[in-house]
């Protein structure tokens, strides 16, 4: 009973709905701007509609006054009424619009249509009306007149709407056409005819301006829609939805320049998500455009009202906090670490995924928007450096390191080429003779402002700038050449980057320095550190076995400070432990140094390796290694690292046994 009741209902429903489709499916292109625009045309002159009511109504009142009483004053008065209406209404609606107001131009537009519709309706009922009930030439002058004239002008003003302009012309005009052929007269109905002519030719010009306008209006919609999605693309990211870089740089100069003025502080906090680029490259990019969406969305939930978000590019994020302390940005930067710790779901991944902040505080940590990114920046890149998943605040410090760290990648870049770099070398001596078995090369730089510049420092910062391949590549053709003119089998050992080991060009650049200097391979040692063995990297152990097919010999370097597993020893054939000097630093006065020390020789021995205890400064250290079963020691005890002429002499001089140093120096430790 129910359903059969909401039976009419439905199918008055769907009726509207096919009546609907049909208008719009009439009218191409005409979304709601295109059609608000073109009600707001039939709006745009009150005053030609003022001027087209007051005449329709003189008009009116000159022929019910040459008129006997009768039907026509009644259709007059009718009209004056109407148009009053459409006056005040057009009036109405144009202060709307001046004011700024919303208007619902559906019903508007209604309103215009009834509007319109009756006083062209009663414009031809008049001319009707007189054409038949007078017989006066005047009035039937004046109301044919009356009637055409307002029927030409209306087809072009009112086009916009091309139902409202053909609805009035043939209202206007049939009822006139009508009256003109029933009052019989020969003239009268050529008259008649022409006017019906004129009805067709005035719709084909409303259809045709309607047209015309209606495509200009879309033109304007659209490139007004394209404007506003390039300024969208401009200042949002497609991604997150989040200001893009050049509108938070934009709010940022806004900020600061109100801010400055009353010495506001600024805060700006510049996030990465850690490791991101491991995760995007494992799991493809959609994972990755997925977990920089659900970043956003909880930075939005984290930071709220406190600041504004932006993606300042890749997985950086900035926050744009307007007066907000360095005690309040530590929290807010805290919380948003602690916010990461609960993981994502993305589709059928489940992350873990920390991140790394970096925050600076103006004005106290710059006066200006570019000095204070670069402060947030260099906090960023601290915060990473201590580990990530922490925030780190600036401090002038990390300017100062920034400094110089930027002076020393300046100046390798002109070192590598301006012989700046130069080798040393320090002696390997044999415990059972004496002799020098080998020299390890050390490179040292001396900076020409900064001075002398440690290898533990300016080898990390040339392998983040790429220059560590053509850097090995000169340490070994110049450390082989000079091994070429030592007599007997004195070995060269050079030091390889871990960076080195993940080039597939190490080989090549091996073979090359060999095949340059004339060095057999046996002569070359390559040192290797047990960092290498941390990401069970395929293509390191490749390289290195690639390497052993040379022929050259491969020493593990700092033994006993690096990867706690022992299964590379079986995996790799290394012909030589050097135990870290830390251990032999501790000998004399600490039992378990000793005790690490003499496990080390034991293995070394058990494995047929050669050992060599590295950093023997004093003598009792090398009794200790000796009593541990050590083949070699290098140290100060022997030599300081010196410039390959006087390792020539050196070699030549016989037997070092370490009684007395050939170059005394103060005791200190390898660089």
């Amino acid at each position: 009973m129910r359903s059969r009741g909401r039976e009419p209902e439905t199918r008055h429903l769907r009726l509207l709905k096919t009546l609907l489709e049909r208008r719009r499916a009439q009218e191409p292109g005409q979304d709601a701007e295109v059609r608000r625009s073109l009600v707001e045309s039939l709006y745009a002159s009150p005053t030609s509609l003022t001027i087209g009511a007051v005449t329709g109504v003189a008009v009116g009142i000159v022929i019910s006054t040459l008129s006997a009483p009768g039907p026509i004053q009644m259709v007059v008065s009718v009209l004056c009424l109407v148009a009053t209406l459409r006056v005040v209404s057009a009036v109405f609606f144009h202060r709307q619009l001046v004011r700024g107001a919303a208007v619902a131009s559906r019903n508007w537009e209604l309103a215009y249509e009834l509007g319109a519709w009756g006083y062209a309706g009663l414009l031809g009922l008049m001319a009707f009306v007189t054409l038949i009930g007078s017989p006066d030439p005047v009035t039937h002058m004046l109301s044919v007149s009356m009637a055409t004239g307002y029927a030409g002008g209306i087809s072009g003003r009112n086009a916009g709407r091309v139902q409202i302009a053909i609805g009035q012309v043939c209202l206007t005009l049939l009822p006139t056409a009508t009256g003109l052929w029933l009052e019989g007269s020969t003239g009268y109905r050529v008259l008649s005819v022409a006017m019906v002519m004129m009805v067709l030719g005035l719709a084909e010009i409303s259809s045709t301006i309607h047209r015309i306008v209606v495509q200009a209006l879309v033109g304007k919609r659209d490139k007004s829609l394209l404007a506003d999605k390039f300024e969208r693309l401009a200042r949002f990211d497609s991604l997150t939805g989040l200001e893009n870089r050049m509108a938070m740089q934009m709010r940022l100069r806004d900020i600061f320049d109100t801010n400055q003025k009353r010495n506001d502080a600024v805060t700006i906090l510049w996030m990465d998500v850690d490791r991101f680029k491991e995760i995007n490259d494992s799991l493809g990019h959609m994972v990755g455009d997925q977990l920089l969406r659900c970043v956003a969305e909880r930075l939005n939930d984290v930071v709220q009202d406190r600041g504004r978000i932006a993606r300042f590019g890749g997985d950086e994020f900035v926050v744009i906090c307007p007066d907000m302390d360095r005690v309040t940005a530590a929290a807010l930067a805290q919380e948003i670490i602690s916010y990461f710790a609960h993981g994502f779901d993305l589709s059928d991944n489940h992350l873990s995924v920390t991140a790394s902040i970096g925050y600076a505080v103006a004005p106290q940590d710059g006066r200006d928007m570019d000095e204070l990114m670069q402060h947030a920046d260099l906090a960023l890149y601290e915060a990473k450096r201590e580990g990530r998943n922490r925030a780190a605040s600036f401090n002038w410090s990390l300017k100062e390191r920034f400094n110089r760290v930027h002076e020393i990648e300046t100046g390798l870049r002109r070192a590598l080429d301006g012989g700046e770099l130069k080798l040393l070398f320090q002696p390997i001596v044999n415990l059972d003779g004496g002799h020098i078995d080998a020299c390890e090369a050390l490179l040292r730089w001396d900076h020409p402002v900064l001075g002398p510049i440690p290898p533990s420092e300016f080898i990390p910062i040339a392998e983040g700038m790429g220059m560590i391949e053509a850097m090995t590549g000169w340490v070994l053709r110049n450390a082989c050449a000079a091994a070429v003119s030592w007599p007997g089998d004195v070995r060269i050992a050079i030091n390889i980057s871990p960076a080195s080991l993940k080039c597939s060009e190490l080989p090549g650049n091996v073979i090359a320095a060999l095949l340059e200097t004339g060095l057999p391979a046996r002569r070359l040692e390559l040192e290797v550190t047990e960092s290498i063995f941390l990401d069970n990297s395929g293509q390191t152990n490749a390289i290195l076995r690639e390497l052993q097919r040379i022929g050259l010999r491969l020493a593990l370097d700092d033994f006993g400070t690096g990867y706690s597993a022992l299964s590379y020893l079986r995996s790799y054939r290394f012909d030589t432990l050097k135990i870290d000097q830390s251990f032999m630093a501790g000998v004399s006065a600490n039992a378990e140094d000793r005790a690490i020390v003499r496990a080390i020789g034991n293995l070394a021995r058990d494995l047929s390796m050669d050992t060599v205890a590295e950093g023997i400064e004093t003598p009792d250290q090398l009794a200790h290694a000796r009593e541990a079963g050590f083949t070699n020691v290098q140290g100060y005890l022997f030599s300081r690292p010196v410039p390959r002429e006087r390792i020539v002499e050196l070699i030549a001089a016989g037997p070092l046994d370490g009684s007395e140093r050939p170059d005394p120096v103060p005791r200190r430790r390898r660089a």
